[in-house]
């Protein structure tokens, strides 16, 4: 009775270090993959260089850099990508590679400075697709040669009605060499105090020299029957900074009313004020009519006087 038991228990346990050792199932191979070439075992004491996320060059006018961009194709079929700079001085060794599967492939390309390009950093990027996908390696190209200059510009400051509330309109531009990092504050100040301040919203993270954003700041509680001057602020790291007002009048013809109530008011209240003033001024006494009696005598006649006891 007891050795069915003993064989099914061995049974099982050899059935689950069976399944134990079994190999797990094989994921599907991650998809190609795109960054920078590594230089590979090129550091001290045999150590492989670091992988790079992004492309880091360096020249001055007139350089020409080079580099290399790598594609992986982990799977088990060939893949055909399509490459491409998204700057104008990027040059690649070819604009479509096909990588075999489980391989790699290197493209070289070069970045060539013009004679004339102005100190500072020029953002780039190397974009590869394919198989409905899309790769962007970073690529900071800094060129040298002038000191480095930070500089910011806000500019076309208006807010417009939007439903119930308002929406602030602006340009931010970087007049410097330097790639920024700006921060950007909202005031506004109307006719009985600061009615909005707050940091700004949707503010790019870098924004490249020469570049130029429209940004737009939804303001829900924006007030309906009051005056409102909007300043816009932008600090960035390196002492930039810059601001830029625009006016509102959520009602045009408010004011203009208001005005003539105001004007209306102040001619009445002086015609009252005047009103009373001659109400309170003493009244003049008329001279006394010229009768018989006070009739002044006309020289060298003397005044008739009437007799008693006669009628006149």
């Amino acid at each position: 009775m007891t050795t069915r038991p003993r064989l099914a228990l061995s049974a099982l346990t050899a059935t689950a270090v069976l399944l134990a050792a079994a190999p797990a199932a094989v994921a599907d191979p991650p998809p190609w993959t795109a960054a920078p070439a590594t230089n590979g075992k090129g550091g001290k004491g045999g150590k492989s260089t670091p992988a790079r996320t992004a492309f880091y060059l360096e020249g001055g006018p007139g350089a020409v850099l080079e580099d290399r961009l790598s594609v992986a194709n982990p799977e088990d079929r060939p893949r055909s990508l399509e490459l491409r700079g998204s700057g104008p001085w990027v040059a690649l060794a070819a604009k479509r590679v096909r990588v075999p599967p489980r391989t790699r492939a290197d493209v070289p390309f070069t970045v060539t400075v013009p004679s004339g390009a102005r100190p500072g950093e020029h953002p780039a990027a190397l974009v590869v697709t394919g198989g409905g996908k899309e790769v962007r390696v970073p690529l900071a190209l800094r060129v040298t040669g002038g000191p480095a200059l930070a500089a910011l510009a806000v500019e076309d400051v208006r807010v417009e009605q939007a439903g119930t509330g308002a929406v602030i309109r602006y340009s931010l531009v970087n007049r410097g060499n330097t790639a920024l990092a700006p921060t950007l504050v909202i005031r506004a100040d109307g006719l009985f105090g600061t009615v909005l301040r707050r940091a700004a919203s949707g503010v790019p993270a870098g924004l490249p020299p020469g570049g130029r954003v429209r940004l737009a700041e939804p303001w829900p509680g924006a007030p309906r029957l009051d005056r409102v001057d909007v300043r816009v602020t932008a600090t960035a790291p390196g002492g930039a900074h810059a601001s830029a007002t625009g006016a509102w009048t959520p009602l045009p013809w408010v004011l203009p009313a208001l005005g003539g109530f105001a004007l209306a008011l102040v001619a009445a209240a002086g015609l009252f004020v005047r009103r009373r003033l001659r109400a309170r001024r003493p009244a003049r006494r008329r001279p006394p009519e010229a009768t018989a009696e006070n009739a002044p005598e006309a020289p060298g006649e003397p005044a008739a006087r009437p007799v008693a006891g006669t009628r006149p």
